[in-house]
């Protein structure tokens, strides 16, 4: 019998002992999440920081702008070599980290690291918008990738650890465990299994106490919360259709955004990104506000109460260079900048109801909240995430009924338009780009167990597998990819 063999049929003797084995194993995946993306957050805030330094020293200045333009023209042809180096450090993370999971590809987890780190880094000081958290979502899973294979894991716990490990990388930088966990469950394995969340739950917290040792317990977002009275809920429907609406648009505007991009072929692809670096220049110098992930558009926000008119601009100025951004698959994540675009278009909604309908000012504030969460969830698609995300970013519990109700009206607006989810759109993309990459993942394949919970009506309902050939197997995980559509 081969050795994979027998470590499996051990797990399957020893399951009683099973919960302890995952608690450890989630504190091995927390610490080396929570300490790469600790690390990761350091040096993107000295990034933005010295980005702002910048843009500071070379204002007014046309020689200046012009040398800052050719810098950041070269950095870009930097990234674009990071990324042939090692073409899965580009984009979000997430689709990636999804892809290992499902065992469509098989990733170098230093390699990934290492140049994820960089170009990421690099994007950001050269003021791309683009986040820290779909990133960090890689660099959780990748970290806790390491750890399965130094200490010799076996190919489930492999799996079972690169998941938490990616929830822990979006606890450690929203300092949210919570939604970390949940949105490893919603949107990368679609069900809730008890392995990965009493795992994951331990490698989130970890993590996220790991990351409020370096950075605070401060929340990422600070608000005044006010109840909207139950008469008003009926606004409440109609922003919630609203997001699910926009979240359809910016769906379908980004996998168009990249199309294009990736059709542009007289121009080489370092090239490319040369011009793109070279732009954000160009837009950093007239509108700094909207540069990065976008915590300095909140912080305007939030503290200065702007105009309608001015919210407007920042929004579709926002929107417009995310998409520049994210086209050019430059290493950075979009979950940040998708938060800060669901905020402005609940400010502008907050700003139009307030004033036609008489409304108290004090519930502005709570209409650019729900704002967040709506277009979270019609975006990602994981409404559940978005609720408790957003709650646990800003740290209130009393909009609770308010986000799950602007949360699953947004989603299932954004369902009924037909767009695919976000994340799903890039898997597919990823996936059909790397066949062969594809089926090198499926011919190195390890035995996996996977659990599966049949529901009543299910046509393998009340029936046995005496033997689980591949056959069988791939009758479940067929069932269980419709359960989850």
């Amino acid at each position: 019998m081969r050795k994979r063999e027998k470590t499996t049929i051990r797990k399957l003797e020893n399951h009683k002992t099973e919960s302890l084995y995952l608690i450890i194993r989630g504190i091995e995946t927390g610490i080396a999440a929570g300490l790469v993306c600790v690390f990761y957050r350091f040096l993107l805030s000295k990034a933005e920081e010295y980005l702002y330094k910048v843009l500071e020293y070379i204002k007014g200045n046309p020689i200046k702008i012009a040398v800052w333009l050719v810098i950041l023209a070269a950095l870009g042809v930097l990234v674009s070599f990071i990324i042939k180096w090692e073409p899965k450090s580009s984009g979000s993370g997430i689709p990636q980290v999804t892809g290992e999971i499902k065992g469509y590809f098989t990733s170098n987890w230093i390699k990934i690291i290492i140049a994820k780190m960089l170009g990421s880094t690099i994007s950001i000081f050269s003021g791309l918008s683009l986040g820290r958290e779909g990133p960090s979502v890689q660099f959780g899973g990748m970290a806790a990738k390491g750890v399965a294979k130094i200490t010799k894991a076996d190919k489930t716990t492999e799996i079972r650890m690169i998941s938490c490990g990616a929830g822990a990388g979006l606890a450690a930088a929203f300092n949210a465990p919570l939604a970390g966990i949940m949105f490893v469950l919603e949107e990368i394995h679609h069900t809730f299994d008890k392995s990965i969340l009493c795992m994951g739950i331990v490698a989130a917290v970890t993590a996220d106490f790991i990351s409020k040792i370096f950075f605070g317990q401060s929340t990422v977002f600070s608000y005044v919360s006010r109840a909207v009275p139950l008469k008003w809920y009926w606004l409440l429907i109609l922003l919630g259709i609203l997001l699910g609406i926009f979240g359809s648009f910016y769906n379908v505007v980004m996998i168009a955004g990249q199309n294009l991009y990736n059709k542009i072929k007289f121009i080489p692809k370092w090239a490319k990104m040369g011009i793109i670096f070279a732009v954000s220049g160009i837009v950093g110098t007239a509108a700094p506000l909207i540069l990065c992930g976008g915590h300095t558009m909140a912080d305007f926000l939030i503290k200065s109460h702007p105009s309608i008119s001015v919210m407007i601009f920042l929004l579709l100025a926002k929107f417009i260079f995310g998409v520049f951004s994210f086209s050019s698959s430059a290493p950075g994540g979009t979950l940040y900048p998708i938060s800060i675009l669901g905020t402005y278009i609940g400010a502008v909604y907050g700003e139009i109801v307030i004033n036609a309908f008489n409304l108290n000012s004090d519930l502005w504030q709570e209409f650019v909240v729900l704002g967040m969460a709506g277009l979270f969830a019609s975006i990602v698609r994981a409404p559940i995430t978005g609720v408790i995300i957003v709650f646990e970013i800003t740290g209130n519990m009393n909009s609770l009924l308010p986000l799950v109700a602007v949360s699953l009206i947004s989603y299932a607006a954004a369902n009924m338009i037909g767009t695919s989810p976000f994340y799903e759109s890039l898997l597919e993309r990823a996936v059909n780009n790397n066949p062969s990459e594809n089926k090198k993942a499926e011919q190195t394949s390890e035995k996996v167990l996977q659990t599966f919970v049949i529901p009543t009506g299910s046509p393998v309902s009340r029936k046995k597998f005496p033997m689980l050939n591949g056959e069988s197997i791939a009758l479940l995980w067929q069932l269980k990819e419709m359960m989850c559509q």
